[in-house]
Formats: structure tokens, C-alpha cells, sequence
């Protein structure tokens, strides 16, 4: 994200920002790991926590939250084949982001590895072109570790240009050299990343893959990846925030917990959210709370956003038509 407008005297316009009834405050952390009640109850309706059967709406809310405010971008996604083979519109992350109204996110680079699911990918591109959409949409078949560098160019991705990454890995297979390369492209302000660790079965996962110690190295970037191995979930959330903003200088990171509701809440993953924008952990409290709520009003969520910059570039009016 960008830089907030400069200021010119007292700061009323944050006021009217985040009004007090639209939770924009920033969430409860403790070591960058945001705190959620500890008390669940078995409804689909709660604002809190996240469940895993909303995790792509979460990611939905945040990129609609994040165009309100741009009007326009570039979208990422490293791994963005359905993860079930018996998937469902509501759990396909690539799916509802391309459904966003108003349709103001320019270009979506789609990539995966499987074949199978690189013709979901091309399926759900034409069901797109037949539904009247127009927008770049490139469906890019191969490893992300590899096929990232054919996306991280000038021509692609200028430097005010706002663009947005989501790394849904399903364990180990975005390697930390990537998420160096995607901190490090733009200087003005960093490509916005969701990164997620799949910390309710990352020890198995681990346990097995001990005949693969490059695969974890490379995952890790490290060769210390033993005190993954060793670490409470918690801890593994605050190593992986302590190195967005330490290593990858990104100014705010936090993790945040997504729930399996059939486990008494048990946290099967921690999204790291990483930001250069001050304000946007504010916003990702909101697109975490309203989550699992009813689509707000555009009208409504524009007024609410009135006024900010993301992704380095100025806030402008919507594409022309739209």
C-alpha cells in the first residue's frame, strides 16, 4: 500500500474515516499475532473467529476493501487452483475475487503447478469471458518459484501500479527466495502479501518430510528450519512476523488465526498479513470481522474509505464505463 495524504492541520479527515460502529480499530496482538476470544459458538453467522470454510471470503473482503480505496490493480495469486477436488464456488479464493463488484481490478496472474488445475484455471477464465469480462486475466501454468519472475517486470507491474499477492501454499511449497523476490520489487511501496502457514498440521507435515530437508530449507530460506519443528503454532506465527518486517522490511506484519469450527477452534492457519500502509491493519480487522457477515453497500463502504491511498498510487475515480 501507499502513503496517507499529507497533512494539512488537525487530522479530523481519520475521524471520519473510522467511524466508532464500523470496527476499524486496530486488532489485539500480542508478539504480532492478533488475539481472538477464546469462546466459540457453533455459528455461521459469527462475526468471530474466521473459520477455514471462510478463509477465501476473507480474502475477497480485504481485495474489495482494497480496491474501494485504489480503483484499480494488479492481482496475484502463486497457487490458485481450487485446493479440494470437490470444491465449491465459496471456497475458491480465484473464483470470488474475480466476482468483485465494481470489476475495477485490471489484471489477474493466476498460476499453478498441476495441470488439472490449470484447466480450472483456463475453465473459470472462460466462464469469465462469457459473463462479458474483459480485464487481463493470464492463467499461468508452472512452479510459482519459477514462473514469479516472468510476472515481476516493468511491464507488468509498474511502481505505483497497486497490486495485491495472496500465498495460499498448501505446506511447503512457496519458497521463502519468492517472498524475498515479491518484498523486494517495488521501493515506493511493497506488493501487499497474504502469506499463509499451515500451522494445524505443520509438524506432521515436517515429521515426514525429514527425507526432504532441502524442500524445508528452501521453504524456510534458512538452515535453521529446526526451530520451526521444534515451536508452539504461536511461536512459528511470531517467527514468520518478526521476519516479514525484520528481513523483508515490510512496516507492519501480523498474523492473523483462521479457526476449523469442527475442533472446538482449533487454529489451522495463520494468514501473515504484510503491509507498507499504517492504516491497514485497521482495514484488515474490518474485512476480518465482516467476514463471515452479509455484503455491505458499495456506497457505504466508499464513504467509509473516503479518502485514503494504497499501493502507491493516487486515488483516483473508477475506469471509464464502469
Amino acid at each position: 500500500m501507499g502513503s496517507i495524504p499529507r497533512d494539512k492541520g488537525p487530522d479530523t479527515h481519520s475521524l471520519k474515516l473510522f467511524d466508532a460502529d464500523e470496527l476499524t480499530d486496530p486488532p489485539q496482538t500480542a508478539g504480532g499475532v492478533v488475539e481472538m476470544p477464546s469462546t466459540f459458538r457453533k455459528s455461521a453467522f459469527d462475526g468471530y473467529p474466521v473459520w477455514t470454510e471462510n478463509k477465501s471470503k476473507l480474502i475477497q473482503q480485504y481485495v474489495y476493501h482494497f480496491i474501494m480505496v485504489t480503483h484499480h490493480g494488479t492481482y496475484i495469486d502463486g497457487f490458485a487452483g481450487p485446493q479440494v477436488e470437490e470444491y465449491n464456488d465459496d471456497s475458491w479464493s480465484a473464483k470470488r475475487v474475480l466476482e468483485i463488484k465494481p470489476p475495477w481490478i485490471r489484471r489477474f496472474m493466476l498460476c499453478d503447478l498441476s495441470p488439472a488445475q490449470v484447466g480450472r484455471l483456463e475453465q473459470l477464465k472462460q466462464e469469465r469471458r462469457d459473463a462479458g469480462d474483459k480485464r487481463k486475466i493470464e492463467i499461468l501454468g508452472g512452479d510459482f518459484n519459477v514462473v514469479v519472475d516472468s510476472i515481476l517486470t516493468p511491464d507488468n507491474i509498474g511502481e505505483r501500479e497497486a497490486t495485491f499477492c495472496l500465498l495460499d501454499q498448501r505446506t511447503f511449497e512457496c519458497q521463502w527466495k519468492t517472498v524475498e523476490k515479491l518484498a523486494a520489487y517495488k521501493s515506493l511501496s511493497k506488493i501487499e502479501l497474504f502469506y499463509f502457514v499451515p500451522v494445524g498440521w505443520l509438524n506432521r507435515a515436517m515429521s515426514r518430510t525429514t527425507k526432504q530437508e532441502d524442500k524445508l530449507r528452501a521453504w524456510w530460506g534458512r538452515d535453521d528450519v529446526d526451530i520451526v519443528r521444534n515451536a508452539r503454532q504461536v511461536d512459528v506465527a511470531e517467527l514468520f512476523v518478526d521476519r516479514f518486517q525484520r528481513e523483508l522490511g515490510y512496516k507492519k506484519a501480523l498474523a492473523w488465526p483462521i479457526h476449523d469450527r469442527g475442533s472446538e477452534g482449533r487454529v489451522m492457519y495463520y494468514m501473515i498479513h504484510a503491509t507498507d500502509h499504517p492504516q491497514a491493519p485497521k482495514l484488515m480487522n474490518r474485512s476480518y470481522w465482516k467476514s463471515t457477515k452479509a455484503a455491505e453497500p458499495m456506497a457505504h463502504t466508499q464513504a467509509v474509505l473516503e479518502g485514503f491511498e494504497l499501493g502507491g498510487a493516487p486515488l483516483q475515480g473508477p475506469p471509464a464505463g464502469e
